[in-house]
């Protein structure tokens, strides 16, 4: 039996690379924050050096946004993509054309790594993250806030999305949830605590991350909570019987609720902007799926008011995959992708399938 032995000093060279070895990395533990303040942009990433978390702040002015480039972490250790600041906000508009292809995902909730997977199972992107949908629209139905650990990164990588869709002659559509609004007027209750954690390392309030001189806030001001594409509606929750009765059109909606989304108050100037608020809201509204359910007649009257032939939703989990119900004029996005069930609504040429987290594709509707 032949027996190691080591000098002295080999044997503690040895002990300080096994350390070494051990030795947790600096890793980017959130954002990027972007905040411009006056004439200064702020970029505020949260390290976890060695097991502490720090601040890390690159300064820039307002005016050079168009050269900053940020990085954003995945669930990947030391994968990053990269995020370019957009030239301009616009607001979304309500009404798009139909589209041949649609890839329809909801209530992913911070997230990450179901998102991803969904999305290059499904090849809408590549493994460097560059868009390969072409030019089908992808649809996100709301709820991407709250209870997971990297509700940031998804946002970063909507936000990034949306130009690199555009440019194949696709499109990014992003229809804000209950989470989205909940986050925007600083109700806090279903937030991770890492974010108010780093909120407070920032020296800022929670709510100004999101806030108006926050470039995601910003971002997120300019989405809608009604969308059609063609023959489909898209919302988060629903349109109950009571807002099929204001008779609005998806784009008017959007004008009422537009003004309140960081509201904090939840005093609202009038009994139409306080329904669509309120439970019967379409942030809200339970009625396709549970409690008092919605008539046939109910749906069928949201088709015609808003000119489709499909309801597509998120927010309330009836099943452990994508759902049609009202023979096929709702379909139901809301998955359990926090337990690993992972789900899209794939649409092509009038066509409806589940497209799993594999690839495969199963066909559903009437």
């Amino acid at each position: 039996m032949r027996i190691l032995s080591f000098t002295p000093l080999a044997f503690v060279s040895l002990l300080i690379g096994l350390a070494v070895q051990q030795k947790p990395h600096i890793v980017q533990n959130d954002g990027p924050y972007v905040l411009c303040k006056g004439k200064q942009l702020f970029v505020n990433y949260i390290l976890d050096d060695h097991g502490t978390r720090r601040v890390k702040k690159d300064s820039f002015l307002c005016s050079d946004r168009a050269i900053i480039e940020l990085k954003v972490a995945t669930d990947i250790p030391e994968q990053f993509f990269t995020v370019k600041l957009k030239a301009s906000l616009e607001v979304e508009k309500a009404e798009h054309k139909e589209a041949k292809k649609q890839f329809v995902i909801s209530d992913i909730e911070g997230n990450f790594k179901a998102f991803r997977t969904l999305l290059q199972a499904n090849n809408i992107i590549d493994k460097d993250y560059n868009w390969t949908f072409g030019n089908g629209h992808l649809v996100l139905t709301g709820d991407f806030f709250d209870r997971g650990e990297q509700v940031t990164e998804v946002l970063w990588l909507i936000y990034a999305l949306e130009d690199k869709a555009k440019a194949a002659g696709g499109y990014v559509h992003f229809i804000l949830g209950n989470h989205e609004i909940m986050n925007l007027s600083n109700d806090i209750r279903y937030v991770h605590p890492k974010y108010i954690q780093n909120a407070v390392l920032m020296n800022e309030k929670y709510l100004t991350l999101f806030g108006s001189q926050s470039e995601l806030g910003l971002w997120l001001r300019t989405k809608n909570v009604l969308e059609t594409i063609g023959h489909v509606l898209y919302v988060h929750a629903g349109v109950s019987e009571e807002v099929n009765n204001l008779d609005l059109s998806a784009g008017k909606v959007n004008k009422i609720v537009r003004p309140y989304y960081a509201d904090s108050t939840y005093d609202y100037p009038d009994a139409r902007t306080e329904l669509l608020y309120g439970e019967k809201g379409p942030f809200w509204y339970r009625g396709y799926y549970s409690g008092a359910k919605a008539t046939s007649a109910s749906v069928d009257f949201t088709l015609r008011l808003y000119n489709v032939k499909h309801i597509a939703t998120g927010h309330t989990v009836v099943a452990d995959t994508i759902s049609a119900l009202y023979n096929g004029k709702v379909f139901n996005t809301d998955v359990h992708h926090a337990k690993g069930i992972s789900e899209g609504l794939l649409i092509e040429d009038g066509k409806f399938y589940r497209a799993t987290a594999q690839g495969e594709k199963f066909r559903i509707g009437y």
